[in-house]
């Protein structure tokens, strides 16, 4: 039986790809695993680069850049995942990893994390801490989900002003020692390791999310069916962040895009009419100041009242 199936979408990030399959051929421990690299139509020979050096690797290559939710799920499909109810669980792997390119794993990581998710059967998902290049948490490893409350007490700077609040807080769970392993709302598609029964009742990712939210959406639904979603800390990941998306406008416009969509699917039927109009406002005046920026400056990415997609929410798939 296969225990783990590693699914990386990749989008012009060839450099930090073979770096990250390095560090995955380098893992040790008692565990079967396959890797699939799906890669979104990069124009940077990412696709050849794997075959060439990692044969072992099966690769998907695309012919559209069809976001993180359809690459991922090509991924997901290929082995056997989203097929047709009732299928026997011992032909799926146990677990399918889905990693960003942009991620470089510890030699022991795979094997920690399959011992964690082995030690909580209630587990539908979990991520380890995730470190950004000069050795900050990366925020976005462990989130709450952003309900209207939270999304507001982002929008208007609480988080930022009260970080260790439990409350204004709950954005980025700031407020959390990040050495204990805790039970999150989720975590993020950068590492995110999902049981395969969990996937079996829920579905595969929502591919009307292009790119940001969809591993929320993922986890939420999740959690809606009974499952639990995990930070585990005891497993250090380096993650670079942004690798694909930094130079990309789109990115950013897709961030409030997916607010929008989330938002709508699972919290607007049941949010009072004052906090929906605040909500809306806020996601509309934040996208159109992202937006008149990206036109005084030509369309490139800028920084500043919009800035970069907050931690979080961030994809190197598209």
């Amino acid at each position: 039986m296969l225990d783990l199936a590693i699914v990386i979408l990749n989008f012009n990030t060839c450099d930090y790809l073979r770096r990250c399959l390095t560090s995955i051929y380098a893992s040790r421990g008692d565990f079967a695993f396959d890797l699939c690299v799906v890669d979104n139509a990069s124009p940077d020979g990412s696709a050849d680069m794997v075959r060439a050096e990692f044969p072992q690797t099966r690769v998907i290559q695309s012919q559209v850049n069809g976001g993180f939710a359809y690459g991922n799920n090509l991924g997901l499909r290929a082995y056997g995942f989203g097929q047709e109810a009732g299928q026997p669980a011992e032909t799926l792997p146990r677990y399918a990893l889905l990693l960003n390119p942009d991620t470089a794993l510890p030699s022991d990581g795979l094997a920690m994390m399959l011992a964690f998710m082995d030690e909580h059967p209630r587990a539908g998902a979990a991520g380890p801490r995730l470190v950004l290049e000069d050795g900050s948490l990366d925020l976005a490893c462990r989130r709450s989900f952003p309900t209207p409350q939270v999304a507001l007490y982002r929008m208007i700077g609480l988080s930022k002003l009260f970080p260790r609040h439990p409350v204004f807080g709950r954005y980025n769970l700031t407020y959390l020692d990040p050495n204990q392993v805790a039970e999150v709302d989720s975590v993020v598609g950068a590492f995110m390791l999902v049981r395969r029964e969990a996937i079996q009742q829920v579905g595969l990712l929502d591919e009307d999310f292009f790119m940001y939210g969809e591993d929320l959406d993922w986890a939420y639904r999740m959690t809606q069916a009974g499952w639990k979603v995990y930070y585990n800390p005891a497993v250090t990941v380096l993650h670079v962040k942004r690798a694909a998306s930094r130079h990309s406008p789109r990115a950013q416009r897709e961030f409030y895009r997916s607010m929008r969509i989330f938002y709508h699917k699972h919290y607007a039927h049941s949010t009072s009419p004052w906090l929906h109009w605040l909500v809306m406002a806020g996601i509309n005046l934040r996208a159109g100041l992202l937006r008149s920026q990206q036109l005084l400056t030509g369309g490139g990415v800028v920084k500043g009242a919009a800035g970069y997609p907050p931690s979080g929410v961030r994809r190197t798939g598209g």
